[in-house]
């Protein structure tokens, strides 16, 4: 079984490129996230056709994710209880033996705006809300765009950008915390000493130059993790394909054994 994250950065302006990706990989449970849509203007039918169930916390022109699955979806929650000025960042359901859930967690923008408080607080929601709820010893996985770079080595320049926006101590400690439940970085863990990224600006080559960050995971907890046998960043689809522009972010898959 395959399962993915993915920003696809506006389903509105990717949604050609997204079923490229999906007919191309085949994904079984796929996290999508900053749909920049409702759930009215998913086209479900489409999907559908490609075989996906979907269950969608939406938002008109910003945030909103998305769980594509093969398999039939049971909805568990949509959005973060206590978050819901945050906008709809959260969707937890349950779906091919998995309990699956996705978010886009706040940017921040910038250590001196006021969104970046509300996104160390918006982090002490969730590990309240997976402290609550989590069983360890269940087959579990949380996953997206988590927008920090949890260690040095997830970062192109840590010695410049050490203490700013998704590399502080305080958004790194929040990272740690969710690990503390009980999820594990699968990347990570299959890949202890690599350097590879999920996020690169539009800007200034970084792609090209691989100038980016590693943001986008697949944590699970252990009853998942024995089951993984490879995990890999899909860094060909940061490209463009067929003249359809890509997102920013590269889709993270995992292969999940029986």
């Amino acid at each position: 079984m395959l399962i993915a994250t993915w920003n696809i950065n506006g389903l509105g302006a990717r949604f050609d490129f997204l079923v490229h990706w999906l007919k191309a990989r085949q994904p079984d449970v796929v996290g999508l996230q900053e749909l920049k849509a409702t759930a009215d203007n998913v086209p479900m039918e489409d999907l559908e056709e490609l075989g996906y169930h979907v269950a969608v916390c939406g938002q008109k022109a910003w945030n909103g994710v998305a769980v594509l699955s093969r398999h039939p979806i049971e909805e568990v929650q949509s959005g973060l209880p206590g978050e819901e000025e945050a906008g709809s960042r959260l969707i937890r359901v349950r779906t091919a033996g998995l309990d699956f859930t996705t978010v886009y967690c706040p940017n921040g923008k910038d250590i001196d705006h006021l969104d970046y408080p509300r996104k160390l607080a918006w982090f002490d929601s969730l590990r309240d809300y997976f402290s609550a709820s989590l069983q360890a010893d269940e087959p579990a996985v949380l996953c997206g765009d988590f927008n920090i770079a949890p260690t040095p080595q997830d970062t192109h320049d840590e010695e410049r950008l050490a203490g700013g926006i998704h590399h502080t101590e305080a958004e790194r400690t929040r990272f740690r915390a969710l690990l503390d439940l009980g999820f594990v970085d699968l990347f990570r863990e299959q890949h202890p000493d690599t350097v590879k990224f999920s996020w690169w600006d539009y800007r200034f080559g970084a792609f090209h130059r691989n100038l980016g960050l590693r943001i986008d995971f697949l944590l699970a907890t252990r009853r998942v993790l024995e089951r993984v046998k490879q995990v890999e960043t899909d860094r060909d689809y940061r490209k463009k394909k067929e003249g359809l522009i890509a997102s920013d972010h590269a889709p993270v898959m995992a292969e999940l054994g029986p």
